[in-house]
């Protein structure tokens, strides 16, 4: 029986290189001339500072730029309130989102019961979703339609099987 997998996952070094990159251009860029701003990857989220809110938009958007570039997904950043920091400098943290959520997985798998397809169940297995089904073209629907639906988060289809 055919089968395939819903999993959200960030590729953590693809972000490490957007990070680097995007530090390298803060230091030389020069409108971040004496802002001292930096981006530090944490463990799950990205933390960066600046001299000034609007830098720290700035330098947000540069980062943006980076990770589009690499190929990693918006969806996956969850933007915190930029917060005052010490002598007058702005910070922001920014989570990094992997992992089906119980949420987001219930969600999924009502939108595939919603569509409706005969044959087709899908079930929770930790921080994915397996999709199983009695033919090829049924999976490969609801993965269209998975991909045209918007759940808030990046979603890969893995590990399909014949």
């Amino acid at each position: 029986m055919p089968s395939f997998d819903i999993v959200s996952e960030v590729d953590m070094q693809e972000v490490r290189n957007a990070v680097d990159q995007a530090n390298r251009e803060a230091a030389t860029r020069f409108d971040f001339k004496n802002t001292d701003s930096t981006i530090e990857l944490g463990d799950g989220a990205l933390i960066l500072r600046s001299s000034t809110p609007d830098r720290l938009r700035a330098l947000h958007q540069v980062l943006e730029e980076k990770l589009v570039r690499r190929g990693v997904s918006l969806k996956a950043l969850e933007d915190e309130r930029i917060e005052e920091a010490s002598k007058g400098s702005a910070r922001q943290r920014v989570r990094i989102r992997a992992g089906l959520s119980a949420d987001h997985a219930r969600q999924i798998n009502k939108f595939i019961k919603g569509l409706g397809l005969k044959g087709v169940s899908s079930q929770t297995q930790g921080a994915q979703i397996r999709v199983t089904g009695k033919k090829r073209d049924d999976l490969q629907a609801v993965i269209a339609s998975c991909k045209q639906e918007d759940f808030g988060i990046p979603l890969q289809f893995e590990n399909f099987r014949d």
